[in-house]
């Protein structure tokens, strides 16, 4: 009759000394640290090597910290830069905790740090976007103007050279953020910019600057074109003329020298028989001057008819 009793003692006991063990040791495995705090103030020093420890039961409370690189992912700011241009940035970071009980003492936990880093990162990420020209926030180095397609000075200056780039700003955001952060047990990894862009209101007249800069470009391109097509037929033509100058040239040296061969062989042939040379150039004159329709009225003793009268 009295085991049951005895029993219900013994499980009794046995859940309370379950409580007490759980409550005692604890797990602390290699990407977490932990603070003990004891009645909501911290004890010893934060437990940072992984593996099994223990606390005091009940009075005492183990408060878990991630010790990997955690993520911070601000919302996109519209920000004015120094040249007054009015740009979308959106940023990351990645930070840690460093110190997990100043951590603990200053934020509590992950949400609170979140919150403190909205303030931090994005507020030193306004200050430097607004005290830098846009072309520095938007290029990370000067380009090599060998590698691009443009010749003349009016076009190299559109790639105005940086004295600063985007890397030394979000390097500069990341050391002015961690300054304020030390004092909270958190170290700032890296600082990026995820996205820029205009806003909407001046992204359009931008668009149509960027159009109408390339179609100025491109007449400026299509005008030397046209300069060039002109002056390659300007060649071409002159070059015509000389061969054509040439060619009626010795055309006339040609002409010349067969008038000067048929009057040599006109001259021999008169001096052979005169009087048969001058009936064929009569008989050539005949043919030029006179056809069916030709009416001639000469006298009976001119000498165009002579070759026509009878033989005496």
């Amino acid at each position: 009759m009295n085991s049951t009793p005895i029993t219900i003692a013994s499980l009794v006991v046995a859940i309370l000394l379950l409580v007490v063990l759980s409550s005692t040791f604890f797990v602390v495995d290699e990407t977490q640290q932990v603070v003990i705090t004891q009645f909501g103030d911290p004890v010893d020093n934060p437990i940072q090597e992984p593996g099994l420890h223990w606390k005091l039961p009940l009075i005492q409370k183990a408060h878990y910290f991630d010790k990997r690189f955690l993520e911070w992912d601000g919302d996109p700011n519209q920000v004015p830069t120094k040249d007054k241009r009015f740009i979308w940035v959106d940023t990351y970071a990645r930070w840690r905790i460093s110190e997990p009980l100043k951590f603990f003492q200053r934020l509590q936990d992950e949400r609170g740090a979140q919150s403190r880093l909205d303030d931090i990162l994005d507020g030193e990420t306004r200050n430097a976007v607004a005290n830098t020209n846009l072309v520095e926030v938007v290029r990370s180095s000067n380009r090599d103007l060998n590698s691009v397609l443009l010749e003349s000075d009016e076009e190299q200056a559109i790639l105005e050279p940086i004295n600063v780039g985007r890397e030394a700003i979000t390097r500069e955001i990341r050391a002015r953020a961690q300054s304020r952060a030390a004092d909270l047990g958190i170290e700032i990894i890296d600082v990026r910019f995820k996205r820029i862009n205009y806003v909407d209101e001046v992204q359009k007249d931008v668009f149509e600057r960027m159009i109408a800069e390339r179609k100025r470009i491109a007449q400026r391109f299509r005008s030397e074109g046209e300069g060039e097509a002109a002056r390659i037929r300007g060649e071409k033509e002159r070059d015509l003329a000389q061969i054509q100058s040439e060619a009626y040239r010795k055309a006339e040296e040609i002409r010349g020298k067969a008038d000067a061969e048929a009057a040599t062989i006109y001259a021999e042939a008169y001096n052979r028989d005169a009087r048969f040379y001058g009936f064929m150039k009569s008989l050539e004159t005949y043919k030029a001057t006179a056809d069916p329709s030709t009416i001639l009225i000469l006298s009976t003793d001119a000498e165009f008819l002579r070759n026509l009268k009878a033989s005496p």
